[in-house]
């Protein structure tokens, strides 16, 4: 049974309970309140069991909830418990897991639950510029670079990290940040030589670290 209801006769005695108090009653959490699920791709299905320790551990021990993987539906349920004192934890946890399970690194999607400004943006080629066959793979080839170098040099210059999926693509980061390395993938997806848009981001990062 979800709790969200509050009686007349139970708004009078929060009432009476003195200021201090009362807000320290409001961010205890009953431990049925809520509970997020995320699908696990068929992709992620292996490296979850193998890095499942380290999603687990700042989870359970310092949102204090409480996580398990179900396998018939395979989800990894999350859920509020008698120890949780912040609502805000339940989607912190989801958005972490949901990064990995996107593809990041455990340590990279670590990031979201140690700073609030940060968040996962994703989308497809097809958003950009449809492309379909040799010209999809030529455009994930291009965002790429040969050996990542391309990939890379966007994420060091716009402080992000950038997960290329296919044809999708997730970054990790700032909003600005987010809104920098997007443009300059962006770019490279609608035709722009690599080298115009190592320049662009050279200038941009400069501009933003003065």
């Amino acid at each position: 049974m979800f709790c969200g209801l509050v009686s007349s006769t139970e708004h009078r005695k929060m009432a009476e309970i003195p200021s201090k108090k009362r807000k320290l009653e409001k961010r205890i959490v009953p431990s049925a309140v809520a509970h997020i699920r995320i699908p696990v791709p068929n992709h992620r299905y292996s490296p979850m069991r193998e890095q499942w320790l380290k999603l687990f551990q700042p989870i359970v021990e310092h949102l204090h909830l409480q996580i398990r993987f179900n396998l018939k539906s395979r989800n990894v349920e999350i859920k509020a418990s008698p120890q949780t004192t912040d609502i805000a934890n339940l989607q912190k946890a989801a958005d972490f897991v949901k990064a990995f399970m996107d593809g990041f690194e455990v340590d990279d999607a670590l990031a979201l639950l140690r700073l609030d400004d940060l968040f996962v943006e994703s989308f497809e080629i097809k958003d950009v510029k449809t492309l379909k066959g040799d010209h999809q793979s030529r455009a994930i080839g291009r965002l790429a670079g040969k050996g990542g170098r391309t990939k890379f040099t966007i994420e060091n210059a716009t402080k992000t990290r950038i997960v290329l999926a296919d044809s999708k693509i997730h970054i990790l980061g700032s909003f600005q940040n987010i809104q920098l390395a997007r443009r300059a993938i962006c770019n490279l997806i609608l035709g722009s030589p690599p080298s115009k848009v190592y320049g662009h981001l050279k200038n941009v990062a400069s501009r933003v670290s003065n």
